[in-house]
Parts: C-alpha cells; sequence; structure tokens
C-alpha cells in the first residue's frame, strides 16, 4: 500500500508540472504590444534631502537618467532651476524643471484621430549602480522621484524596498522594481 501512495504521488506531481510548464512560454518570445497614448507631464521638481546635496545642474542629470530608465520617451527634458549658488555648486534646494512624456496604455475609447503607438510592459530595476550613475548616496533622491514622479507613469507590480537612513550612505539601500508600459522596441525585420 505504500508504494501505490508514493506511484501516486510521482504521478500528481508529474501532471502537475506538465500543467505549469506550457509550451508556449518561452524567454525569447516578445512581449504582448498594446496600443499606447503619450502623454505630456512638466513637473518641477525640488530636491529636499538630508544625506546629499546636489547642484541644480547635477540634480537634472540625474532626473534624466531616472526618467529615461523609468521609461520615457527620449527626448525628455531636465533642466537646471532657478538655484541661488550656480552653475556646478551644491544648494541645499537644487531645483530641476522636467518636460516628459510617458506612454499610457490607449484603451477602447481612444478616438480615431489620435496617433497611437505600440507599447509594451517591460521590467525595471532601479538600485545601486543601476542604472550605472546611481549610487548610495542617491537614495533620498530615488525616493522623492518615485513618490512624485513615478506616479505620472503606467506602472504595474511596483515592489520597493528602497530604505534611506538620514545623514548617512550605510544602511541604505535603494531596491525599486515595477514594470513601466514604454514605447515598444521597433520590428528590426521592417528595416
Amino acid at each position: 500500500m505504500n508504494s501505490c501512495w508514493k506511484l501516486a504521488a510521482v504521478i500528481g506531481c508529474a501532471l502537475f508540472g506538465s500543467v505549469l510548464i506550457s509550451p508556449t512560454s518561452s524567454a525569447d518570445e516578445a512581449p504582448a504590444r498594446e496600443r499606447g497614448l503619450w502623454q505630456k507631464h512638466e513637473y518641477s521638481f525640488v530636491f529636499l534631502g538630508f544625506t546629499s546635496t546636489y547642484s541644480c545642474d547635477g540634480l537634472a542629470d540625474k532626473l534624466k537618467l531616472l526618467l529615461t530608465a523609468a521609461g520615457a520617451r527620449p527626448d525628455s527634458k531636465s533642466q537646471a532651476g532657478a538655484c541661488a549658488n550656480g552653475f556646478g555648486r551644491p544648494d541645499k534646494f537644487a531645483r530641476a524643471d522636467l518636460t516628459f512624456y510617458t506612454l499610457a496604455p490607449g484603451g477602447t475609447d481612444a478616438s480615431p484621430a489620435t496617433k497611437q503607438v505600440d507599447g509594451v510592459w517591460r521590467p525595471v530595476s532601479i538600485a545601486d549602480r543601476s542604472p550605472r550613475e546611481l549610487g548610495t548616496g542617491d537614495c533620498e533622491l530615488v525616493e522623492q522621484f518615485r513618490d512624485n514622479v513615478l506616479t505620472m507613469f503606467a506602472t504595474r507590480n511596483v515592489d520597493d524596498h528602497t530604505t534611506c537612513v538620514p545623514h548617512q550612505n550605510s544602511g541604505s539601500v535603494i531596491a525599486l522594481r515595477f514594470e513601466s508600459f514604454a514605447a515598444a522596441p521597433r520590428d528590426k525585420r521592417a528595416h
């Protein structure tokens, strides 16, 4: 009787495993395309942090990096705002003016006159050295970007384990993952 139970367990596991492994699921498959609409955003970003201090142009550069990583259109603009300390000098109230476009799923109610583009949900990971120019000292900036700018993107499956320790880098962790709806890569076969 004991051997019957073992045989039943093996057969049951094999059947369950065959259900989980689908012949149509492949890592090489292109993500499903959906139609999307570009949305314009303008935002004046003021950095208020305890650990790092940015110059206004340095802040603008880091924000452009985060916009691109999150899936904003490549023509995004991040320009230094009005700062008391001038170009290249750290400022406690660094600011940058952002103008960028994000892709939103178009849905079925989009008017025919509206130009839609193909979009895909793509995974994004923001961490220490991902993108390469991002470091642990940028932790508070990532938090403020997440809270104030990322909300303007179409995202899903947000998994955030970012923890910033004020006045020190040790103990701070940048760990933000999500899927962003972004423009689909061009089909290489069409060229």
